[in-house]
């Protein structure tokens, strides 16, 4: 067997609504489940175009059980491709803090610049920029580099 990509993450979010709105009004998503404005029964599903969905979430309602902070077994984060540079990315920031999210993170991977943020139910969201000119697959050992403050 072999992986071709990642296809798709599914999240148990406590009110769909809440987080159909966060995916789709402040990353904008484009939701292609259910039609934005509808009922969403407790499902909500996003596309870039890519595949026919990238996201999934799943309503469970507001007595699930958070996600516990420190170290864990479970996902960490998962990462967003907000564009192809810097300026892309200060963009992105300029968005969130108009917004009011909070950013919890800001980092220079020397592949990738990116920020980090949490969705409304406490999972932790990478966005980032591929850096231009870095060859990773030409030298795999930059995916290891010491992670570095990010200065945008």
């Amino acid at each position: 067997m072999t992986v071709r990509e990642l296809g798709h993450i599914v999240l148990y979010v406590r009110d769909v609504k809440r987080s159909a709105d966060f995916y789709r009004d402040v990353l904008g998503w484009r939701q292609i489940m259910p039609e934005p404005g509808a009922d969403p029964a407790g499902v909500a599903a996003f596309s870039s175009g890519r595949t026919h969905h990238e996201l999934l979430l799943i309503e469970v309602g507001p007595d699930a059980t958070p996600i516990p902070g420190g170290p864990r077994v479970g996902m960490y984060h998962f990462g967003l491709n907000v564009g192809e540079s810097d300026d892309d990315l200060r963009a992105v920031l300029g968005e969130l803090q108009r917004v009011g999210v909070t950013i919890v993170g800001a980092s220079d991977h020397t592949v990738t610049h990116s920020l980090y943020i949490k969705d409304p139910d406490g999972n932790e969201i990478e966005l980032y920029v591929d850096v231009a000119g870095v060859d990773w697959k030409a030298d795999p050992s930059l995916i290891a580099a010491p992670i570095r403050p990010l200065r945008l």
